[in-house]
């Protein structure tokens, strides 16, 4: 279509035009844009400020954007307007280095532009990925010197600036002292506590806001999620149900994330309901939510059915390790690593330190110790460096095996310093297979790591309590109450009927705690005749 109206637009500037513009909209690629600035080039239009503008949008900001290839055509322009050097700074926003928004902005007051109201937001939005709020806290000093102090966008994004980087104080404080507040102003500052899990004054500000929007609740949802309040944020989506607008796909990766979380099965399913019944759009990340709540909630088949049913998902990564690593957690052991198999197979799909991560479960999982190391040693021949979670899945592989000796030796020669779930992990394996010598040295480890994790002490006296040292496991509960460590309660929740039922230890306050209470005496009762049960004493000291 294109070739053929370039043809009779040559002998018509003004179709030629029309042409091009048209061109630019119906752009979906680099590959297509570069084609659009050859022509431009070959007619002569390269200084033309509709064509200049129209390349620097699109290769600075578009979804495809080649921030490098923008820079360059910067570069040639003679005398470059705010707009474009706006455009700059808002393409080196969002890109992987948003410091270069500075020295863009310091360069632009060099040449004699004055920065106007679009500048600072896209300033600020680069300030809060930066590691230091110094840049930020100049940034808003500049706004008061240009005289947009009270710019209602440029105090969203000075909002949104101080949340994302923790000083939620200062973001409040700016909130407050604004004169007139938007919809944005105020989802602003309920994202930002969401961001900071202040869960109460988010909720207290939501609560207190005149309009909320779809931003509103997903950012509240969100923010419970992310805290692991995970019955709060469903308790919430009803609620949105029933009084707030229709939910997203953002707010349904929230809402699948937690049903995967509590294992709420048909209530993920209804989740998933919703989703096809509102005929939400399809993004990668609310495939993999999908995919990720059925395959943690242990629903395997539906996992595999909305794995298979977006040709899209196969290319990337992240659903991949959705599915593997279900497979994995689920006992799923050699499906596991036969759909890694598969996934090398596509040339085009590299896993990341996650599918190792997954596969090194899955070894945990079916005690595959030489898979393990061969899989751990492959995450740096692949160019990538082993994280803290490598670590300690490896210490879990053996510690499940029963190489007791090999894991207490790897613990000790990484590069990286033991944490607490690495040495949780091999004091389970010492308490499974009787080792009190490793136990003992490994628990007072754990100890002096996390003093006040009521834990760490009943696991050190399971250990003593599983060796026959009933003294020793008496005196590690006496030393835990001596120093104030306090047990927290046990907490469980179940789903029964797409209802989902909270239990606390020593709380009688359920409806149905009659019925619950005369059914565990049942199964009470049944476990006296099985043979192979520990003693009530080790039972006691197990259950903590």
């Amino acid at each position: 279509m294109l070739k053929i109206s370039l043809v009779s637009a040559r002998s018509n500037p003004n179709e030629l035009r029309n042409c091009l513009v048209s061109a630019f909209d119906q752009c979906k690629s680099m590959t297509q844009l570069k084609q659009i600035h050859a022509l431009i080039i070959s007619f002569g239009l390269t200084n033309d400020e509709p064509f200049t503008s129209k390349i620097l949008s699109v290769t600075a900001i578009s979804d495809f954007s080649d921030i490098d290839y923008s820079y360059k055509f910067f570069r040639q322009l003679i005398n470059p307007n705010i707009f474009s050097w706006n455009t700059m700074i808002r393409g080196y926003s969002k890109s992987k280095n948003p410091n270069r928004c500075i020295s863009i902005y310091n360069e632009m007051t060099r040449t004699g532009i004055s920065p106007n109201h679009f500048t600072f937001p896209f300033l600020a939005k680069a300030c809060s990925r930066l590691s230091s709020i110094l840049v930020g806290l100049s940034v808003h000093s500049l706004v008061g010197k240009t005289g947009f102090e009270l710019d209602m966008f440029i105090q969203n994004s000075l909002i949104h600036m101080y949340s994302s980087r923790g000083d939620i104080m200062s973001a409040r404080k700016l909130f407050e002292e604004m004169p007139y507040k938007n919809s944005v102003s105020w989802n602003s500052i309920v994202d930002g506590y969401a961001k900071c899990r202040d869960l109460v004054s988010a909720r207290q500000i939501f609560d207190a806001m005149p309009e909320k929007d779809v931003i509103t609740w997903s950012s509240l949802i969100d923010g419970y999620v992310k805290s692991g309040n995970y019955i709060e944020a469903l308790e919430v989506f009803e609620r949105m149900r029933c009084e707030g607008p229709r939910a997203n796909e953002v707010t349904m990766v929230s809402v699948l994330c937690a049903c995967a979380h509590l294992g709420a099965l048909e209530k993920g399913k209804m989740m998933h309901d919703y989703v096809k019944g509102n005929k939400l759009p399809l993004t990668l990340v609310l495939q993999t939510s999908i995919v990720d709540m059925y395959a943690k909630c242990g629903a395997i088949e539906d996992a595999f059915a909305a794995f298979h049913e977006v040709p899209a998902c196969r290319t990337d990564v992240l659903i991949w390790n959705s599915m593997i690593g279900g497979l994995a957690t689920h006992g799923y052991v050699e499906e596991s690593l036969e759909l890694f198999k598969r996934m090398q197979t596509l040339k085009w799909v590299i896993p990341d330190e996650i599918t190792y991560l997954n596969l090194l479960s899955a070894c945990a999982h079916g005690g595959l110790v030489e898979d393990a190391w061969r899989f751990f040693k492959s995450i740096t021949a692949h160019g990538m460096m082993p994280m803290l979670e490598h670590y300690a899945c490896m210490v879990d592989v053996l510690s499940r095996a029963g190489y007791l000796d090999e894991a207490f030796k790897f613990l000790n020669n990484m590069p990286v310093e033991p944490s607490a779930s690495m040495l949780g992990a091999l004091l389970n394996g010492c308490k499974n297979y009787g080792r009190l010598d490793i136990g003992e040295t490994v628990g007072r480890m754990l100890i002096k790591l996390e003093p006040n994790h009521d834990g760490r002490y009943v696991g050190l006296s399971n250990v003593y309590a599983v060796g026959g040292k009933w003294k020793e496991a008496r005196e590690m509960r006496a030393v835990m109450e001596k120093r104030g460590v306090k047990k927290l309660p046990g907490c469980s929740s179940v789903e029964v009927g797409g209802v989902l039922h909270k239990f606390t230890a020593h709380d009688k306050t359920h409806p149905q705690m009659t019925k619950v209470c005369e059914m565990l005496n049942k199964i009470v009762e049944e476990m006296r005749f099985q043979p192979d049960l520990q003693t009530p004493e080790q039972c006691l000291y197990n259950m903590g």
